[in-house]
């Protein structure tokens, strides 16, 4: 049995997890009691799916699920988001190599793995209701902080069959492993490998929504010049008749998941007094800007969050 007095704890974390260091193990010790199966039970199986291809995630040293913890590998502080914050490094090249990451990724096959309480877990399906839901939270959490109070049902119903309609849009297949969070604050360099972290939210969905994750990261600032060399770098190995069908995806897909992180930035700071987040949303706000300018199929959503929030659409 741990004793978690003796361990110091890492800040930092957004969810109900919280981690702890034990120098004496070279390990990290997860200890979730809310959302225990999420945090503990699923972490560690879409890990061992990760490892079978190996690509390098956090092996599972001991678990005491029982008592809401497991202890797993510790590789160290060392994130991609800090690497990526030198000015000398060449950030093209490191996100070449993210690029190479996320092409193992989406060739995993495996969509069920035998958990650490010897049951089988399988990937489900990121289909159009978890996404729908997701894009929900910008109109749960934040828009009622910011729209009168008469006007707030009027706008849900419209932005969420707004929301509807560009979901019904998407070209590409439910078929791709997921991670859902993949962006370089959970990717960790280590002697020149990279490790990814956090990956207990994957699913099989679209395979565009990790590079969107990744190229319109809300945690990270890069100019539109490298998002679009690092989209021109991802595009080299699709035909050309793919390219627009994915471009229009990504799209999508990048404005719906920064409205969402939109939502979850005001239910971090209003539900769990994690105030830190707010900061982060009006660069969320300028990246949904950037892809909505660029297709029509936003002409919509355009005019109903313009009406609503003058002050960040343009």
């Amino acid at each position: 049995m741990i004793n978690f007095k003796e361990l110091k704890e890492i800040k930092g974390d957004a969810s109900f997890r919280k981690f702890y260091r034990n120098k004496n193990n070279y390990s990290i010790v997860v200890y979730a009691k809310k959302e225990k199966v999420k945090n503990l039970l699923i972490y560690d199986a879409i890990n061992k799916i990760l490892n079978k291809n190996k690509i390098l995630a956090p092996k599972l040293l001991y678990q005491n699920y029982k008592n809401n913890y497991i202890e797993v590998e510790d590789f160290g502080d060392n994130t991609l988001h800090k690497v990526l914050k030198h000015n000398k490094i060449n950030k093209e090249q490191i996100f070449k190599k993210i690029l190479k990451t996320l092409s193992r990724l989406q060739l995993i096959k495996d969509k069920q793995v035998i958990n650490l309480n010897s049951q089988k877990y399988k990937l489900l399906e990121y289909d159009n209701k978890i996404l729908s839901n997701e894009a929900k939270l910008f109109s749960e959490w934040y828009a009622p902080r910011k729209i009168n109070k008469f006007k707030i049902r009027n706008f849900k119903k419209k932005y969420e069959n707004e929301v509807k309609k560009l979901l019904s849009k998407l070209n590409l297949k439910n078929d791709t492993f997921v991670h859902r969070d993949f962006h370089v604050s959970n990717l960790m360099y280590i002697k020149k490998n990279i490790a990814v972290i956090d990956s207990q939210d994957a699913l099989i969905g679209n395979k565009a929504y990790d590079l969107a994750s990744l190229v319109d990261d809300v945690r990270f600032k890069t100019s539109n010049k490298l998002k679009n060399k690092i989209l021109n770098n991802y595009f080299r190995k699709l035909k050309k008749t793919e390219i627009n069908k994915f471009v229009n995806d990504f799209e999508i897909l990048s404005v719906l998941r920064n409205l969402k992180i939109i939502g979850i930035f005001m239910r971090l700071a209003v539900r769990d007094n994690k105030k830190k987040y707010i900061k982060m949303i009006p660069y969320a706000w300028e990246m949904i800007n950037y892809r909505m300018k660029k297709n029509r199929e936003f002409i919509n959503l355009k005019l109903i969050l313009k009406r609503n929030f003058p002050k960040f659409v343009k």
